[in-house]
C-alpha cells in the first residue's frame, strides 16, 4: 500500500484537534504576537471581544465546511474558504450592528491566517485521506465500485483479523450464514460501524438507484414537512427581493433578446411540477422562433428537446445558457409557489409522458417543487436521452432523500461556480 492510502493517524481525523490545531495558530498566536510586539494586552475589551467573536467563528467555518463534505463530490480547499469567509463575514456583521469595539485589523489577521492554515490542512491532510470500508462476500457487494476516495478491504474469511477499519460494507438483503451474521453482529459490538451496500454506494456516489426501489425506499424518501414549509416562505421572500434587484439586468437582457432576433423575449413552455401538476415555466429565450409553416405536430417531443450543438440557440442564447441567465425568469414561478429556487428540474409536459413510460418510478420526483437549479443539474447538467435522464432520476432521487438544508447550500456554492466557469449547462 503506498503513502496515499495509507490511513491517517486517528488523531489527526479528528474534528476537535484539527479545531484546537488550527485555533493555536490563526488566533492564539496573532493575538499572543500583538501583545508581545506591539503591547496590546489580551485583557483589552477590543482584544477579547475580537479573539472569542474570531474563536466562535473559526469553529463554526470548520463545522459548516464538515456538513459541506459529508455529501459526494466534495474534495476542493475552496469549500473550506467560503465556509470561513461567511461566518466571519456574518460575525462583522453582528459586531457592527450591535455597536461592539473590536480590532479591525486583528480580526482581518486571524481570518486570513484561519483560511490560510485550514485550506493547507484539509489539502495536506483531508485530501489525502481514505476510507478504508471492509467488505463482507455475497450479494451486491461482489461488484462494488472504484472510488477514489475508498479502499475497500475484503474479508474472505470469517476468522480473518480486521484491520483498522472506517466501516464494514454487507448486503443485508442476502442470505448469509449464521457464522457470518454472527461476525457481522460481532463487529457492530466492536464499535465498527456496518452499512448495507446500498447505503454506502448512495452515500459515496450521490446517487439513489430507482429500478430496485422498494416499498420501504419510497417511504424513506418523503421529505420532512416542517422543512419543506419553512423553504417555500424563504422561497418566495428571496426570489421576490431577487426580482427587485435584479430587474435592471433583467430588462437589458430582454431587449438584447429583442434586438439579436425577432421574436419575444420571454420563452413559456407547460412543465410538469409539484404533484404533476402542470404550469407555465418563463425563461429568456435562448432560440430562433422556428416558422409555424415547417412545424409537425408530432414531432412536439424532439421540439422539446435542446440537442448538443443545437442549431436552433442564438449567439446570446448560447451565452444565457451557459451561465444560467436565462433562468432568471423563473424567479416569477418561485414567487408565484410553483418552483422552488433549488429541487429537481421541471421537464416539458411532452418528455414527462415519455420518460414516465420507459422509466420506472420516474413520477415519484415530482414529490416536492421543482427548482432553478439542483444536484441532478449540478452533477450532470441538461440531458434528454433515456438513459441519461435515468441517471438524472438517481440523482434526482438523492436530492429527495437527503433533502437539507445544508445541501441546498451546497447546490448553491456549485450553482454559483457553475455561472462562473460556465461549465456543466448548456
Amino acid at each position: 500500500m503506498n503513502d496515499a492510502t495509507k490511513p491517517l493517524p486517528a488523531l489527526f481525523r479528528r474534528l476537535r484537534y484539527q479545531i484546537l490545531l488550527g485555533w493555536l495558530i490563526a488566533v492564539a498566536m496573532p493575538i499572543a504576537l500583538s501583545w508581545i510586539l506591539l503591547d496590546i494586552p489580551v485583557y483589552m475589551s477590543t482584544q477579547y471581544i475580537t479573539a472569542i467573536g474570531a474563536s466562535m467563528s473559526l469553529a463554526a467555518g470548520v463545522f459548516a465546511f464538515r456538513r459541506l463534505h459529508i455529501f459526494p463530490g466534495i474534495a476542493a480547499g475552496g469549500y473550506v474558504v467560503m465556509a470561513i469567509s461567511a461566518t466571519f463575514g456574518l460575525l462583522a456583521i453582528a459586531l457592527i450592528l450591535l455597536r461592539l469595539d473590536y480590532s479591525r485589523v486583528l480580526l482581518t489577521v486571524i481570518y486570513i491566517a484561519s483560511v490560510i492554515v485550514f485550506t493547507l490542512m484539509h489539502l495536506l491532510i483531508g485530501s489525502r485521506q481514505r476510507y478504508r470500508m471492509g467488505v463482507v462476500p455475497g450479494g451486491r457487494t461482489e461488484d462494488l465500485p472504484l472510488l477514489k476516495k475508498v479502499v475497500w478491504c475484503r474479508l474472505e474469511r470469517i476468522d480473518m483479523t480486521v484491520p483498522a477499519l472506517d466501516g464494514v460494507v454487507a448486503d443485508l438483503h442476502f442470505d448469509h450464514s449464521d457464522a457470518w451474521d454472527k461476525r457481522i453482529t460481532d463487529l457492530v459490538l466492536d464499535g465498527i460501524p456496518v452499512y448495507d451496500v446500498r447505503q454506502a454506494i448512495e452515500q459515496l456516489t450521490g446517487r439513489v438507484e430507482v429500478e430496485r426501489l422498494s416499498e420501504n425506499t419510497l417511504g424513506a424518501l418523503n421529505p420532512n414537512d416542517i422543512f419543506l414549509q419553512i423553504k417555500a416562505g424563504v422561497d418566495v421572500v428571496v426570489a421576490a427581493v431577487a426580482l427587485l434587484l435584479l430587474a435592471p439586468l433583467m430588462i437589458v437582457i430582454g431587449l438584447a433578446v429583442r434586438w439579436e432576433t425577432p421574436g419575444p423575449a420571454l420563452f413559456r413552455q407547460y412543465r410538469t411540477g409539484f404533484r404533476a401538476r402542470p404550469f407555465i415555466v418563463h425563461k429568456f429565450r435562448t432560440m430562433r422562433i422556428a416558422d409555424p409553416a415547417t412545424l409537425d405536430a408530432s414531432d412536439d417531443r424532439t421540439r422539446a428537446m435542446t440537442q448538443v450543438n443545437d442549431t436552433r440557440i442564438t449567439r446570446l442564447g448560447a451565452f444565457l445558457r451557459r451561465t444560467r441567465l436565462d433562468e432568471l425568469p423563473q424567479l416569477i414561478n418561485v414567487v408565484r409557489g410553483e418552483m422552488s429556487l433549488i429541487g429537481p428540474r421541471p421537464e416539458a409536459a411532452e418528455l414527462t409522458s415519455w420518460y414516465e413510460q420507459e422509466i420506472p418510478f420516474y413520477h415519484y420526483r415530482h414529490i416536492i417543487k421543482p427548482g432553478i437549479t439542483g444536484w441532478a443539474q449540478i452533477n450532470q447538467g441538461h440531458v434528454t436521452a433515456v438513459a441519461q435522464i435515468r441517471e438524472k432520476l438517481h440523482l434526482d432521487f438523492y436530492y429527495v432523500k437527503n433533502f437539507s438544508f445544508w445541501l441546498d447550500v451546497l447546490i448553491v456554492i456549485r450553482t454559483l461556480q457553475t455561472m462562473i466557469s460556465g461549465s456543466g449547462a448548456r
